[in-house]
């Protein structure tokens, strides 16, 4: 197993849009994806941000960078999985992966499914990065702040039930796997999985 001697988790967030990189317009992604991790975990955690255009070079270069020189655990680019010729984040990650893991990207269509039926067209893919020492988890999401809400933490009815899991639920559990730090989160807002021969106990609030 890949083993890392950074106790925090550090999280890599790749915002990737021509417009908002330009500054045409405010990016929405990043600071999405900061709300959301700061009500979600409860264990320490650091973040690294990169805000860039669709460019396959320069997402290739960004991933990298965050995992090799960055040292985070876990990356998330959201923007540039559709369809169109401009939406290269998906080529980028699988140029720059070990691994693929297919479950999670089936799992985000199957969440936007709920709502939309353009959600097929959605080419999110999850990767592993390894090298000698270190190993990543990188994720595509959608760029709208309501969907990246929605894709990690599943959807849950009128009564807080879950209804659909969301992605994050397994990413803990992923991250022990590859050698990553212990990660725990709020409950209310998103509960984990793991097996039990995986589970700690809770550090005190």
């Amino acid at each position: 197993m890949v083993k890392t001697n950074i106790e925090n988790l550090r999280i890599g967030l790749v915002s990737i849009s021509d417009r908002a990189s330009a500054g045409i317009y405010q990016d929405q992604g990043l600071p999405a994806l900061q709300d959301w991790f700061g009500q979600a975990l409860t264990s320490p955690w650091e973040m690294v941000t990169r805000l860039i255009p669709d460019e396959r070079a320069a997402i290739e270069q960004a991933l990298i960078a965050l995992v090799d020189e960055e040292q985070c655990h876990l990356v998330i680019t959201t923007g540039g999985t559709g369809p169109s010729r401009r939406d290269v984040t998906p080529e980028a990650t699988l140029a720059v992966a070990t691994k693929e893991m297919p479950g999670f990207g089936e799992q985000m269509r199957q969440i936007s499914l709920q709502f939309v039926p353009t959600a097929i067209l959605s080419r999110q893919v999850a990767v592993i990065r390894e090298t000698a020492e270190h190993a990543a988890l990188i994720l595509n999401l959608p760029g709208q702040p309501k969907s990246i809400k929605e894709t990690l933490e599943g959807l849950k009815d009128a009564d807080g039930k879950q209804q659909v899991a969301g992605i994050f639920a397994a990413v803990p559990y992923c991250i022990d796997l590859i050698g990553g730090p212990y990660i725990e989160t709020d409950d209310a807002v998103c509960k984990v999985f793991r097996p039990k021969n995986a589970l700690r106990a809770k550090n005190p609030a």
